[in-house]
């Protein structure tokens, strides 16, 4: 599998001063193993998918961060959630069918999507590199990282429909 650091930060809780600033110097720390740097903007953005149990686009990022950082750029929200993403302190979805999503919590987890809302929330995972093992790729494929979704209808869509 990937040999990439991996951070995982407390998603949602309430974190102590102490807490929030280990959380920040470990982004330091891997922003600096890339070349990078810890700026505002990197910080207010990389502080808000802490703090969502979400998965937020950069649309939604931007607009949180907006409020704190009123002259950021949706460009900037951009560039900062691809370097966070580059350094390994956040993971980037994509599907083919809407906007990337963008999740604090890089370390193997599944993720359940629903059809009707497109909303994205994350699932425990229970063997996920014994079923991993149990698909294998074709000849000569090498296996750098691997994904599993279920994909339905949440509660409130599989009402209305």
């Amino acid at each position: 599998m990937s040999g990439k650091k991996q951070y995982a930060g407390k998603v949602g809780a309430k974190r102590s001063a102490k807490a929030q600033a280990q959380m920040v110097e470990g982004l330091r720390s891997l922003l600096v193993e890339q070349g990078g740097n810890l700026t505002a903007q990197r910080t207010a953005v990389f502080d808000y998918l802490s703090r969502v149990e979400h998965h937020p686009t950069a649309e939604d990022v931007f607009l949180a961060v907006k409020s704190e950082l009123p002259k950021i750029s949706l460009a900037t929200v951009y560039k900062n959630l691809e370097a966070l993403v580059a350094c390994g302190a956040a993971s980037k979805l994509t599907y083919g069918d809407g906007a990337a999503r963008y999740d604090i919590r890089t370390d193997h987890h599944y993720h359940s999507r629903c059809l009707g809302c497109g909303r994205i929330a994350d699932l425990e995972p229970q063997g996920g590199e014994e079923v991993a093992r149990l698909v294998k790729p074709p000849g000569g494929f090498k296996v750098e990282d691997y994904r599993i979704e279920v994909i339905g209808y949440c509660k409130d869509c599989k009402q209305t429909s």
